[in-house]
């Protein structure tokens, strides 16, 4: 098995770390702004997206420290919008699912047939993101469509 390229993981594990926390400050901020009849489950749903935010960044910190390094202060980009329509927030919300999933499969190609618990932890946290990522895209569609419109692209990227 070869070495993995320690600077260039925790690098990249930092980055998941600040844009993980960047969720817990998004979801947050985003269950503020919910107003209507359908508050109470989509404020629920948005804080327990935070929740998970949490321990994403938490896990990515533990590995960080696992590998001697220094965990990151700083916390990822902020989308919004200043919009605060629920289709706004999901929109807001698949991007930054993305960038998440980019961040994920560039901790996998860097620990791929390097460390096993470290490239078992990125499919992991991928699988999350991917199942995270096609849930938002399904509450984006119209009640009754099956698929999402040619548009907007897949969920999954």
């Amino acid at each position: 098995m070869l070495e993995i390229e320690k600077e260039k993981v925790v690098e990249v594990l930092n980055r998941i770390l600040e844009s993980e926390l960047a969720g817990v400050i998004r979801y947050t901020h985003y269950s503020f702004l919910v107003f209507g009849f359908g508050r109470i489950p989509i404020v629920a749903w948005l804080r327990q997206q935070a929740d998970e935010s949490l321990v994403h960044a938490q896990q990515a910190g533990e590995w960080i420290t696992t590998l001697g390094a220094y965990p990151s202060l700083g916390i990822g980009p902020l989308l919004d919008s200043h919009i605060f329509d629920i289709a706004s927030i999901l929109r807001e919300s698949l991007e930054a699912e993305k960038v998440a999933l980019h961040l994920y499969r560039d901790l996998l190609s860097l620990t791929e047939d390097r460390s096993v618990a470290l490239e078992e932890y990125a499919r992991q946290m991928i699988h999350v993101e991917e199942l995270h990522a096609g849930e938002v895209d399904k509450m984006m569609r119209r009640p009754g469509a099956i698929a999402t419109p040619p548009d907007r692209g897949t969920a999954p990227a």
